[in-house]
């Protein structure tokens, strides 16, 4: 940590900030949107940190603070052991189409992928050891869908961030006000909500997406393309508790990370099966395909057979093998000679309502190449795209009756030592502009059945759909 190192297992009492290093000096204060001028040396500002020691639930805490109104603008991360809470936005770095505008700097036209831009952006945030969070929709990596005009992706650096975890919770404000008020809060009496759901009917659109599947291995059988991720949305008939619903949905699945937002327009909560990539400070990159689902029924002798089924079913471990071999090459690209493997191969994970085949490619960034480079060497993944990703984008908006947003694409958060950890977005509950919705899909290859793709959709939002709050509740 920036200015004063927290050693293993040195405790902060809360109410006690860590000694002089975190004061911003000379009484120079960089407020969002305004640059040092050229050649004009700063100290940036830092975060003053208080670890409040205990044992708390996560879950409990998180739904305290976004209840609060401390945050504003918020995004929640859960990642390892940690439960990551950041908002109230210093500044943010949003992507449009072809443009993108930093209240951290000037904009920056881009093509292809806007990624070296957003990290040129967050280069210039006058905040030592920041973490930035955001959202990214699928549709950044459609030419076509571009031209729409919608936000693309949206990121801020917060004034307040915690991290939770079994340790306790370090507090991380740039003000004392914000940090004396998070103190406050978690001080008083533990409160034990009980939400009451309202289960969604997830079984609905079935003609329409049993077609559309129909017509995909049609093209498939066409050459078209080899792969094709095909959804359908959901829609919910009530405004949403997001907050509830998380917590509840949380405690229903087993995440390889979830995630709570309501940034940029968007709100979501989800409980992502697979990320997109991992990045750690070092340039050890990975990312993690999931292809290939069974039902989880909760009775383990059913469960293992439906996984035995699984592994040996050669649509489904064709699917897996080739969204691999995809991975591995995107990687390559931006990996040290030779360094690129899949260090996992067909395991089995559970996920909540269903069970995935899961395999992990790693490699080392090349010299000069960063997360952002990888990021965008694999985003969107092949397991939500297809093969090749410029067919499939095509044909996924051929047969899909609206763009996707948030559904397929990645929330994220990224820190200023070149780390970034990214979810793709899966299994998630979406509101906005007055509406919400659920969102699922299957894996479209030349052997595919539409009734079974169908029932693979109401599988995975099983995930969500029966833990869904309504907002007057």
């Amino acid at each position: 940590m920036t200015g004063q190192q927290i050693e293993a297992g040195h405790r902060i009492e809360a109410g006690h900030e860590a000694e002089a290093g975190y004061e911003f000096k000379a009484g120079h204060e960089f407020e969002a949107g305004h640059e040092a001028e050229a050649g004009h040396e700063f100290e940036r500002r830092h975060y003053r940190e208080t670890l409040i020691g205990g044992s708390f639930d996560p879950l409990a805490v998180v739904s305290r603070l976004v209840r609060s109104g401390l945050l504003t603008e918020y995004v929640v991360y859960e990642r390892g052991q940690h439960w990551y809470v950041a908002g109230d936005p210093l500044g943010e770095v949003r992507v449009d189409a072809g443009e993108v505008r930093s209240t951290f700097g000037p904009a920056v036209r881009w093509s292809g992928t806007p990624w070296s831009a957003v990290r040129a952006a967050l280069d210039r945030v006058p905040v030592a050891d920041w973490h930035a969070y955001g959202w990214a929709r699928f549709e950044l990596a459609s030419a076509d869908a571009r031209a729409a005009g919608e936000r693309l992706a949206h990121l801020m650096v917060p004034r307040l961030e915690l991290r939770l975890g079994a340790d306790g919770i370090l507090v991380r404000a740039l003000d004392e006000d914000a940090s004396a008020a998070v103190r406050e809060l978690l001080a008083e009496p533990a409160d034990d909500p009980r939400p009451q759901p309202v289960p969604v009917d997830a079984r609905v659109d079935g003609g329409s997406y049993r077609a559309a599947v129909a017509h995909a291995v049609a093209e498939i059988g066409r050459q078209r393309l080899q792969k094709v991720i095909l959804s359908r949305p959901v829609p919910v008939p009530y405004p949403v508790d997001l907050c509830a619903t998380y917590v509840l949905g949380r405690r229903h699945n087993d995440p390889a990370r979830s995630f709570l937002l309501d940034l940029g327009g968007w709100q979501a909560a989800g409980f992502s099966p697979e990320t997109v990539l991992e990045v750690d400070a070092a340039g050890a990159a990975s990312t993690q395909p999931l292809a290939g689902t069974r039902a989880l029924t909760g009775d383990r002798e059913h469960d293992d057979a439906l996984r035995a089924e699984l592994l040996a079913d050669p649509k489904e471990v064709f699917e897996h093998a080739t969204s691999v071999k995809l991975a591995v090459e995107e990687l390559t690209a931006v990996g040290r000679p030779d360094s690129t493997a899949v260090s996992e191969f067909l395991a089995v994970r559970p996920r909540g309502s269903v069970q995935h085949l899961a395999s992990r490619v790693a490699t080392t960034l090349a010299d000069g190449r960063t997360a952002w480079d990888a990021l965008g060497a694999v985003f969107p993944p092949v397991t939500a795209s297809g093969i090749p990703k410029s067919a499939a984008y095509r044909l996924i908006e051929e047969l899909e009756d609206e763009p996707r947003g948030l559904y397929a694409g990645t929330v994220l958060m990224a820190g200023s030592d070149g780390s970034l950890d990214a979810a793709l977005v899966l299994r998630a509950v979406y509101q906005r502009d007055g509406r919400a919705w659920l969102r699922a899909g299957a894996g479209v290859v030349g052997a595919s059945r539409p009734a079974r793709e169908y029932e693979e959709t109401c599988e995975k939002l099983a995930a969500v759909a029966p833990y869904v709050v309504p907002a007057d509740r």
